[in-house]
């Protein structure tokens, strides 16, 4: 018999999850809207944010004082990357730009364990990752308070991002920059100025994502895979929509988390790692610029 509040629980699971997705492909979409480069580096920008965070805790300082520091390090890394990467081969075309993100990528991977070494370390936020007893109690649901307050986290950071790129005179500017750079320039929009904010702002959102996942998963090299994770929802959702990531985000985690639980043990389990690439596969063949991407039409 279809127990509908297990599955209410597998839902809110995915959408939970799906939103810290959404958090990781924002990273992608702000720098894709900017300079329409692909930033391969965004995994190991989540990567040194959260080791950085964790590292200058070991260092001595508390939680409240290593916060400020980390984001601070991480606008710093945003903007030197546009300066030193991004600047100097504008003109340059789109596979050299993102054969530059993939170097910068090991660059940092590099400098983030030569600095902070290599060692797995736990990341306490000091919430647990055990049932919220009241609504266990209430409705017989397993809604881990991790989960939750990740959920908020992620939802109120993109959210704000949203309404900050759509809403006020920096984002106006970005959509200018988006939709055509020279234009931009000659209406004097300072290009220069929006590229670094973005990397900055692209910056903060890694150290927020890594300290999220970090927060389960332990702070590990392995976290520079969980930018594979916003490949679905960038291609579901369209590489130049704020709104389209957060609904792809949405959809890919409810959607995984679903199929693993109801059809997972038909193929032995392990169906979330690959079941969101064949629905973004389905979803190039239907609509190959994605949920809210802008269709391009190109003549021969």
């Amino acid at each position: 018999m279809f127990d509908i509040s297990f599955f209410i629980e597998v839902l809110v699971g995915g959408l939970l999850s799906g939103i810290m997705y959404s958090l990781v492909a924002l990273g992608f979409v702000l720098i894709y809207k900017a300079s329409s480069v692909f930033n391969f580096a965004q995994g190991s920008m989540v990567f040194f944010a959260v080791l950085t965070f964790v590292g200058v805790m070991e260092k001595g300082l508390p939680f409240w004082a290593a916060l400020p520091v980390a984001i601070g390090v991480m606008v710093l890394v945003g903007m030197a990357t546009e300066r030193f990467v991004l600047r100097p081969l504008v003109s340059q075309n789109e596979d050299t730009l993102l054969m530059a993100t993939i170097g910068l990528s090991f660059v940092i991977e590099g400098v983030a364990q030569l600095v902070w070494g290599v060692d797995v370390r736990n990341l306490d936020l000091g919430i647990r990752d055990e049932p919220i007893n009241w609504v266990m109690d209430k409705t017989g649901m397993l809604i881990s308070q991790l989960d939750i307050t990740a959920g908020i986290v992620a939802s109120v950071m993109v959210a704000s991002l949203a309404l900050l790129f759509s809403r006020t005179k920096v984002g106006r500017g970005l959509r200018a920059v988006a939709d055509d750079h020279t234009a931009a320039l000659s209406i004097g929009i300072p290009l220069k100025h929006i590229w670094m904010l973005v990397w900055a702002t692209a910056g903060v959102v890694a150290l927020v994502a890594g300290m999220l996942w970090g927060a389960r998963s332990g702070v590990q090299f392995a976290l520079v895979w969980v930018a594979l994770k916003a490949l679905p929802v960038l291609i579901i959702g369209g590489f130049t929509s704020v709104p389209g990531v957060i609904v792809a985000g949405l959809l890919v985690g409810a959607s995984e988390k679903i199929v693993e639980v109801y059809f997972g043990p038909m193929f032995g389990g392990g169906v979330e790692v690959w079941f969101p690439y064949v629905l973004a596969v389905l979803f190039l063949l239907v609509r190959p610029e994605g949920l809210f991407g802008e269709k391009i039409i190109r003549r021969v």
